[in-house]
């Protein structure tokens, strides 16, 4: 068997790409999307009827983002329900990424891409509403799951957001592995890490086996990964959302995939419980250099990203 076929036993599979060509030969469970992969794919020429939709939105008027933000929802929703109608779980859409700061504006744009989505028949429970997993993004996903609006925590590097996402009973969390590595590649170890020491693994695993110990319903979906090394090591995670070219080297893998996380070995670990309030939030995380650099520099890329989709909406 290939490690694919091995890993979908254990673990749903998720494809991390906008490419709904893509997605329809992969077949996975659940897909995702975000900014930047929404960017690659509006410029691919089959999906100019997506945009061509979405344009017909009226505009909001104000500066660039707050005059395209209604169309940019729309494009969001409107690949969101091609994803849905070629899998049979879940997509998730990010809202504003300017709004990571915002508990208030993160909550009236979850509320309105969801209504998007219930216009067209398409139930809550398919989307997942991702958020940046600043404070007031949990905050704002607190009061979200309230009103059966699922969300997934994303931009996720330290162990403080990860606790306070479970304490918040978030649906799901999107811990970043590669960007983990990243980060210690550039600082530490220039030479990079054997696969079961790296990083970003490291850090899933710690995140996993803190759940499963205290019985957190919130689920863990290891996300952006540089090797497959990095996605054999977190077999058994509830959930890994995988790049399609990583997708097409586990179909082509043959060998035997040992599962490395699970629920019963996590019960059997001596493992402290804590609560967080902001504070003790706000120092934790803070004290953690490469969760703090990692979590402002992807609110920026993806801010970027989505401008630069604003212009080239504006333009068509």
């Amino acid at each position: 068997m290939t490690l694919l076929e091995q890993l979908k036993k254990i673990t749903t599979i998720v494809e991390d790409t906008g490419d709904i060509d893509t997605i329809k030969n992969h077949k996975p469970q659940d897909a995702t999307t975000n900014p930047s992969l929404l960017l690659q794919a509006a410029k691919l020429p089959q999906y100019k009827n997506l945009i061509d939709d979405a344009l017909k939105t009226p505009k909001a008027g104000g500066d660039l983002l707050d005059n395209m933000r209604p169309i940019l929802e729309k494009l969001a929703v409107n690949f969101a329900k091609e994803i849905l109608a070629v899998i049979p779980g879940r997509c998730s859409v990010e809202v504003d990424p300017t709004f990571s700061f915002d508990a208030e504006n993160t909550i009236l744009c979850a509320r309105r891409i969801i209504s998007l989505f219930e216009k067209d028949k398409i139930s809550r429970e398919r989307v997942l509403i991702k958020i940046a997993a600043t404070w007031e993004g949990i905050k704002a996903a607190q009061v979200l799951e309230k009103e059966d609006i699922r969300c997934n925590l994303t931009l996720l590097f330290s162990f403080a957001q990860a606790v306070a996402c479970g304490e918040a009973k978030v649906k799901l969390i999107s811990p970043f592995v590669g960007r983990i590595l990243d980060w210690y590649k550039k600082n530490e170890n220039p030479d990079g890490y054997p696969a079961e020491k790296d990083p970003g693994v490291l850090s899933v695993s710690k995140i996993y086996n803190y759940y499963k110990k205290f019985d957190v319903k919130t689920e863990i979906m290891g996300a952006s990964f540089r090797n497959i090394g990095e996605i054999v090591e977190l077999a058994g995670c509830d959930l890994l959302t995988i790049a399609p070219n990583f997708i097409e080297e586990l179909s082509k893998t043959e060998g035997t995939l040992v599962q490395k996380l699970s629920a019963e070995k996590a019960k059997n670990m001596s493992i402290e419980k804590i609560t967080l309030d902001e504070k003790s939030f706000r120092w934790l995380h803070n004290e953690d250099a490469m969760a703090t650099e990692k979590l402002a520099e992807g609110i920026r890329k993806f801010t970027a990203d989505l401008t630069t989709l604003a212009k080239f909406l504006s333009e068509n």
